[in-house]
């Protein structure tokens, strides 16, 4: 199996949309009455927490890859520089 980037984003607007479904299967098994707006702001700010974690998170990821690349591209200057041209 392919390994893949952990997304929390995704995993956050998971775990909201999750809740509000089991919300409304206790309001259908009769455990709870639910009013029928009570999971818009649940919708609402899981969404917008999906949306920021997975902006925080691309963010950590991007730096942490142009950390890696400046890196890699010194690690490369240094060994050109150390390869014996002539000067």
């Amino acid at each position: 199996m392919r390994r893949h980037e952990f997304k929390p984003g995704r995993l956050v607007a998971g775990l909201f949309l999750t809740l509000t479904a089991v919300i409304y299967a206790g309001d259908a098994g009769g455990l709870w009455e639910t009013p029928w707006f009570a999971v818009i702001p649940l919708v609402t700010a899981g969404l917008c927490l999906a949306a920021l974690t997975g902006s925080a998170a691309h963010g950590i990821r991007r730096r942490i890859r142009s950390r890696a690349a400046r890196a890699a591209g010194a690690a490369s200057a240094s060994t050109r520089d150390s390869a014996g041209t002539p000067g």
